[in-house]
């Protein structure tokens, strides 16, 4: 199973940085590869609660549906895919660091990264994954000091 993750430091408390996390509407926010995404359905968040969007991945578009697996507010959020083309878990952790949030993003691809563009994409689309989601979460701490949720 491949596996891309991550972790950056935001100045900004945990229970912040996992309300903006855990609302669908804001993946679009910090995540270059996701072009629209929402809540499907009313209600505060909570395991079982399930998300829909599009991403655009090396030129092709994906829609999904994700379902949040683990809900630990705020230390943990876990969702897995349930509808289309690429079966994936996201993992968000988050902890106390330097007066801050040191958060870890993990994406663990069931079929390979690489599967829809066949096997022997997999390295190329896992390391371009790597750059990609680091990028995403320098974007989300520059955008949480910016923009305080307090």
């Amino acid at each position: 199973m491949p596996v891309v993750e991550e972790s950056v430091v935001i100045d900004r408390p945990p229970q912040e940085v996992f309300d903006f996390l855990s609302k669908f509407e804001n993946i679009a926010v910090y995540d270059s590869s996701v072009t629209s995404s929402g809540q499907i359905g009313e209600g505060p968040l909570a395991v079982g609660t399930r998300g829909r969007g599009t991403s655009k991945i090396m030129g092709r578009q994906f829609d999904w549906t994700v379902e949040i697996a683990e809900f630990d507010r705020p230390r943990r959020m876990m969702s897995r895919s349930v509808e289309g083309k690429l079966d994936f878990t996201v993992t968000f952790t988050l902890e106390p660091a330097n007066g801050g949030t040191r958060l870890t993003q993990r994406i663990d691809a069931a079929s390979g990264l690489g599967g829809v563009f066949g096997k022997l994409a997999d390295p190329l689309v896992e390391r371009a994954q790597g750059r990609t989601m680091r990028a995403n979460l320098e974007t989300l701490a520059e955008w949480l000091v910016e923009h305080p949720q307090g």
